[in-house]
């Protein structure tokens, strides 16, 4: 479903963080983002995303190449939802009013339905419907995040570091709503993580970048099991 094919990107005129990197991502699939910090990860997401134009290369969903769609047309036209890692939601915003702008494109009717559809899949967001999202804690925010990206019912969603700031029991929390949205929407699901072992342990396979390029690549069960990916990026044993 996402194809991203030898991608040259970056910031600044004449300096690449991508250096040719390709991956994909099938249908319903978890692909996990994983390497240390400055290897290009979140660039990628946001390449993807069409924050960030190619230098060279492609980035294809069902086949069409998209690179130069910009990220507010890919929501509408190609069924793309983008969560950043920081000020991900409207603070001073009801939890309600959160949802509403996740789907401001959509009919009144439609709206309704879905943040009801979004309520049963996650009860803290009927809870505190009307509350401040400023009142939420780390993982509840993550969760309307998560949420708010979901109201127009997206096919792939792209996740920059869902975990950051969270203590390990809020993490897995999370981590149990990202499954969630992959078994019962069926989404397409691309996640940059810090938390390497935690995102591979819910992730079909992961790709792990260095210096902007593709270092190892393999099904999340292989690669925990990797001596040589425990001891250069895991920090060790896993188990």
């Amino acid at each position: 479903m996402v194809k991203v094919d030898d991608v040259v990107a970056g910031y600044i005129k004449d300096v690449d963080i991508l250096n040719g990197i390709s991956l994909h991502a099938d249908t319903k699939e978890i692909v996990c983002l994983l390497g240390p910090n400055g290897c290009g990860k979140s660039t990628l997401l946001k390449t993807i995303a069409g924050y960030l134009r190619t230098r060279r290369g492609s980035v294809s969903i069902n086949g069409t190449d998209v690179s130069a769609v910009p990220v507010h047309e890919k929501i509408r036209s190609c069924g793309l939802g983008f969560v950043p890692q920081t000020e991900n939601i409207f603070a001073a915003m009801s939890v309600l009013e959160n949802l509403l702008m996740g789907g401001y494109y959509m009919s009144g009717e439609a709206r309704e339905k879905r943040i009801a559809e979004l309520c049963d899949l996650y009860p803290v967001l009927k809870r505190k419907l009307n509350a401040p999202a400023a009142s939420m804690s780390g993982g509840e925010r993550q969760i309307l995040a998560l949420a708010r990206a979901l109201m127009p019912s997206p096919r792939i969603l792209l996740l920059d570091e869902p975990s950051a700031g969270l203590s390990p029991k809020v993490l897995h929390e999370v981590f149990d709503a990202i499954m969630q949205v992959r078994e019962q929407e069926g989404v397409t699901i691309i996640m940059v993580e810090q938390n390497a072992i935690e995102a591979m342990r819910i992730s079909d396979r992961a790709y792990i970048l260095s210096l902007g390029t593709v270092a190892l690549t393999g099904t999340c069960s292989d690669l925990l099991h990797d001596p040589k990916v425990r001891e250069l990026y895991l920090g060790g044993r896993t188990d």
